[in-house]
């Protein structure tokens, strides 16, 4: 081997390869001599910003065995770098890049100009306050999980989800939901939209969903070719008397109506499930907002009614973080092995460490501590968006405040538009209810033949306290400059 000058930069005995230093992918010209396009290499290298100042440079052993080259040639292009300024070499801390050297800027790809958002509070509803997410006490669940988790919890694992987490679960939900399953029959996906999908994909076209609901979900269902149904909605939740015998499935919300609010009535809850067994049919239970209550007691699952009728789903996505992308269904006998099998053995998972973690949060009872924190949290919020509103603007009705995290403030009719533009002009980013409104549902509602409600959907949980005291003036002052309707703010 040919012996180099002790001038050579980073010349220490560190072993070859990957055993030391950091990885470095360059291109090498194919004309002209080794050396030549190595030094090349690296100086484009350092031009587009892919190796930034002070990054420290492969050791050469390291980087020859790499790039298949004699040990010599990356010594040589090392040391001319360094003769002409662009790296530094020093004894103990071997070869780095240079302060003050030429970058190239990146020139981002054509497309269209961003629009800024000219927003100053964020009132859409459905997002939880980041700020309160349990950081403590998640971060002492995960710490305990990983320490007594399974070497198979780092494998492929079961389609199904965790074990553990599959029967912290079924120990959970049948104590505060009133839901009656296993383990075997729980299976753990990123999310209702997730479940939804796959849910689509294995029932048959004809479905009923409620006249108003999500948008994303009427356009999962849709791509999966449902042919939808709307079924009316008034305060008592879904006329579930007026389920189609032709629908197989049907997508409600009995906990609390999103958007419009309310629980399901017992009497619409026996009809629902009447139907199911009639007709052969499957109700998909969304538990939205079931954990937050505030003027009623608990209402529980739909699913303990019939278990062998109904799929019930929820997720962590209000009551933790939608961060998270945790969510679990609960499945009749008959659909288990179906659902396991479109799940696949690889796609659609969610990460084994936050199931292990979640499990533990469970079982400790941090996550119980932790909604019943956020209960009072947000039920403040809300007495003070009811309060601000009747003291500035009492001709809105607030209604669906019963629980969740979001209300609907109704609008004399025909003034939706001018209400949602001034609290927009105003600096709130929020939507009307007519937004809300399944494609499918007429002009008019089939059964009591009146015109759809008009409204504004106001989420109070998304942002921390002082934003949102801020937030909720602007909003009152906003619809209070609308003038004075006849009637009075009621809170339902």
């Amino acid at each position: 081997m040919t012996a180099h000058p002790k001038s050579h930069p980073a010349d220490d005995p560190t072993p070859p390869a990957s055993a030391n230093g950091s990885d470095l992918h360059l291109d090498l010209s194919p004309h002209g001599s080794r050396r030549t396009a190595l030094a090349q290499a690296l100086r484009e290298a350092v031009r587009g910003g892919r190796l930034v100042a002070g990054t420290r440079l492969p050791p050469y052993r390291s980087l020859a065995a790499d790039l298949g080259v004699a040990r010599g040639t990356v010594a040589d292009a090392y040391a001319e770098l360094v003769a002409e300024g662009w790296f530094t070499a020093r004894q103990g801390s071997g070869t780095r890049v240079a302060e003050g050297m030429p970058v190239r800027p990146v020139r981002p790809a054509a497309g269209p100009a961003p629009v800024p958002r000219a927003h100053r509070y964020d009132l859409t509803q459905g997002k939880p306050d980041p700020a309160s997410f349990p950081r403590g006490a998640w971060s002492a669940s995960a710490r305990r999980a990983l320490a007594a988790a399974p070497a198979d919890a780092f494998g492929p694992g079961d389609p199904r989800g965790r074990p553990e987490l599959r029967r912290a679960l079924a120990e959970y939900l049948a104590r505060a939901r009133g839901v009656r399953t296993d383990a075997e029959h729980i299976v753990v996906c990123a999310g209702f939209a997730n479940g939804l999908r796959l849910l689509a994909g294995l029932r048959p076209r004809d479905w009923a969903v409620e006249a108003y609901g999500l948008p994303f979900h009427h356009g999962i269902l849709a791509a999966a070719g449902v042919r939808p149904y709307a079924v009316p909605i008034d305060g008592d939740g879904a006329r579930t008397d007026a389920l189609p015998a032709r629908a197989r499935t049907v997508l409600l919300t009995p906990a609390h109506q999103f958007p419009t609010g309310g629980p399901l009535l017992p009497a619409r809850r026996t009809a629902a499930v009447e139907w199911a067994r009639s007709t052969g049919g499957v109700i998909l239970e969304d538990d939205y907002d079931g954990e937050f209550r505030y003027d009623r007691k608990p209402v529980g699952a739909l699913q303990g009614l019939a278990p062998d009728r109904v799929v019930y789903a929820g997720s962590l996505s209000k009551s933790l973080s939608p961060a998270l992308r945790l969510g679990w269904l609960v499945l009749p006998e008959a659909l288990a092995g179906r659902v396991v099998a479109a799940k696949g053995q690889r796609e659609s998972w969610t990460s084994a460490v936050d199931q292990l973690t979640f499990a533990d949060f469970l079982d400790s009872g941090a996550y119980d501590r932790h909604v019943r924190r956020m209960r009072h949290r947000y039920r403040a919020r809300r007495d003070h968006l009811v309060a601000a509103l009747a003291r500035r603007a009492p001709q809105v009705r607030v209604t669906g405040i019963a629980a969740g995290l979001h209300a609907v403030l109704d609008v004399p009719p025909g003034t939706e538009s001018s209400a949602l533009a001034a609290a927009r002009g105003a600096g709130l980013l929020l939507d009307g209810l007519s937004e809300y409104r399944h494609p499918s549902a007429g002009d008019r509602d089939e059964i009591s033949r009146q015109a759809p409600r008009e409204g504004l959907v106001v989420g109070y949980a998304g942002l921390g306290d002082r934003g949102f005291a801020e937030a909720v003036e602007v909003l009152a002052g906003s619809l209070g400059a609308l003038g004075t309707a006849s009637g009075s703010l009621r809170s339902l």
